[in-house]
Formats: structure tokens, sequence, C-alpha cells
């Protein structure tokens, strides 16, 4: 089983989850959050003083699924978050030992 965190832009939230949901994934977890990368923030004037905005809003989707979807979700997820400019986002994936369904009590792959 794998983690899939992926980090995009706001508008983008949508166009993925809808990409998602084509592929069969059923479940996710969507954070609001604040960040910088390369773009390292932007300048903007609010009643006329400027100041400096260094965190920009993001979204985080979190993905269970099993390994074996690994290679659609992340070209389903890039496919859709794409805009071509900077600050598009990451992905990151990682191993997940055990996955337990506190409802049922089923565990592995089953759970998710």
């Amino acid at each position: 089983m794998k983690m899939v965190t992926a980090i995009i832009k706001p508008f983008k939230l949508d166009d993925v989850r809808e990409a998602l949901s084509e592929i069969g994934v059923q479940g996710v977890t969507v954070t609001e959050v604040k960040g910088f990368g390369r773009q390292k923030g932007h300048t903007e004037l609010y009643r006329g003083a400027e100041y400096v905005v260094d965190f920009l809003p993001k979204v985080k989707m979190e993905i269970a699924i099993k390994a074996d979807m690994l290679d659609q979700v992340i070209e389903a997820i890039t496919k859709a978050a794409n805009t071509g400019k900077i600050g598009d986002g990451k992905i990151f994936v990682s191993d997940v030992e055990q996955t337990i369904r506190i409802r049922t009590g089923e565990t592995g792959p089953e759970a998710l």
C-alpha cells in the first residue's frame, strides 16, 4: 500500500478529484495549507501599504491506495493539476505499513 501526498493549487482541487474518481480512487483527505517553494511568495498592496506574502495558499491531498494503482494516480494528479506555471505543486509517495478500518476491523488493502 502507498500514501500519495499532493500539494496543489486550490483552484485545481475539483479537477484532481474528478480525475482520481475516474480511475477508481474512493477516498481522499484534503487539508487547506500554506507554504512556499521556488515561488518565494509575492508582494501585495493593501490600503496603500505594501506587504510581503511569504506563505501562499495550497491544498494538501492525501490518498491511500494499493501499490498497483500508483502510476495511474500519479499520472491523474499530474495531468489534472498542471497549469504549466511555477507553483503547480509536488507529489510525495511513501509506504503504508498497515491500514485498519475502525468500523469493521478490516486490515490491509481490504481496509482501503
